[in-house]
């Protein structure tokens, strides 16, 4: 078995460091995208919802109430719904909707 040279297998990891970061801020610029076209009308967009969003019962996505909530139970609400919330289902991907559970959970920390 021939060996790879300490140079090659270097940038070898670097590129896919590189490439791996690049895809981590896709998804993040996905999320926020997915989140302003279909969630910031009701919810706001930095989560806290809007005087619209607090008539129907929309959530303050930064409250401790929203922020303890497993990623199941986020993942479920989005999925099928929630009072007046609509469900995604059909309407967004299973990886959309991990994504944006992964953006709600960003809220909570600004």
């Amino acid at each position: 078995m021939k060996q790879i040279p300490f140079r090659t297998s270097l940038a070898i990891l670097l590129a896919c460091g590189i490439m791996a970061v690049c895809s981590v801020s896709v998804t993040a610029q996905d999320a926020a995208a997915t989140y302003k076209t279909k969630c910031a009308m009701c919810h706001g967009p930095d989560g806290k919802s809007t005087a619209t969003g607090l008539k129907m019962g929309a959530h303050d996505f930064t409250s401790a109430e929203v922020q303890k909530q497993t990623d199941a139970q986020l993942t479920e609400s989005i999925t099928k719904g929630k009072g007046k919330m609509p469900s995604y289902t059909g309407k967004l991907k299973d990886t959309e909707i991990k994504d944006l559970v992964a953006f709600v959970r960003g809220l909570g920390k600004k």
